[in-house]
C-alpha cells in the first residue's frame, strides 16, 4: 500500500505480533499478555493484521465474529505514534471490512471511549454510527458503540 508517499504492506499477524504493537501504543493502559489475544481469539473466526515497512511493525487491528453471526466486531487495533497520520489505521479498516464483507458478514461495530475523540472521529469518517453509549466509570470512560452496515 502507498500513502501519501509512505509506502507499507498489510499483512496477517501472529498473536505475539499483536502483542509488540499493542504494547507500542501509549492509549493502552496496562500491561497486556500472549493469552489476552489468544484466548479471545481461540474458537472464533478471526482476523489478525499488521501493518509493516521494511519488516518494522507500525500498526495493528482485529477483530472477529461477534455472538450475532453476521456481525463482525473489530476488537483492538492502533498505529504507533510515529507513524500515525499515514493512511495506514484507514488501510488496516479498510482491510478488515473487505475480508467480513467477503466472509458474508453484514455489519461492522468496534467500542471505544470518550477519552479518545480521535477514534469517534476516525469511525464518522468510515461511515459508523453511534449506536450507544455506555456508562462506566467517569464520563471519560464511557463506552462508545459506533457500527456500520457493510
Amino acid at each position: 500500500m502507498t500513502t501519501s508517499n509512505f509506502t507499507f504492506k498489510i499483512r496477517e499477524a501472529s498473536p505475539a505480533e499483536l502483542l509488540w504493537v499493542h504494547e507500542q501504543i501509549p492509549e493502552f493502559p496496562g500491561k497486556a499478555s500472549l493469552d489476552f489475544y489468544t484466548e479471545r481469539l481461540k474458537h472464533r473466526l478471526h482476523l489478525a493484521l499488521v501493518a509493516e515497512k521494511d519488516g518494522e511493525l507500525l500498526g495493528f487491528k482485529v477483530g472477529y465474529q461477534s455472538d450475532t453471526p453476521d456481525s463482525f466486531y473489530s476488537w483492538m487495533g492502533g498505529v504507533r505514534p510515529e507513524f500515525r497520520k499515514q493512511g495506514i489505521a484507514d488501510t488496516l479498516a479498510e482491510y478488515q471490512e473487505n475480508w467480513a464483507r467477503e466472509k458474508g458478514f453484514k455489519s461492522i461495530y468496534f467500542k471505544t471511549r470518550n477519552r479518545f475523540p480521535a477514534m469517534i472521529t476516525f469511525g464518522l469518517s468510515r461511515g459508523f454510527k453511534i449506536m450507544e453509549v455506555i456508562p462506566k466509570g467517569g464520563v471519560e470512560d464511557y463506552r462508545v458503540v459506533m457500527w456500520k452496515e457493510l
